[in-house]
């Protein structure tokens, strides 16, 4: 799986939310719950363990000459009702 983002994003994500877009990546490593977040651009939000704690991250998933990979956007530390949504479906 590959993943890309915007560095300058990441150090904004990280100092706004706690998580770097580089730490969201562990969420993939893991057990994750995915569901869509929006019709257009198409965007999906991932919640999973990320540094020890439950989050959530929002991505694209994008295409280029070497195959698929995940845009990543956004993360924060899962809400209440983000972490019910996970552990309901966990």
């Amino acid at each position: 799986m590959r993943f890309d983002f915007e560095r300058a994003k990441s150090r904004d994500v990280k100092q706004k939310h706690g998580v770097s877009l580089k730490e969201a990546q562990e969420i993939f490593d893991q057990v994750y719950v995915v569901d869509q977040k929006s019709d257009n651009p198409e965007q999906f939000r991932a919640i999973g363990w990320c540094r020890g704690r439950l989050c959530s991250v929002i991505f694209e998933v994008r295409h280029d000459s070497e195959g698929e990979y995940y845009h990543l956007v956004t993360a924060w530390k899962a809400t209440s009702q983000e972490e019910q949504s996970y552990a309901e479906s966990v």
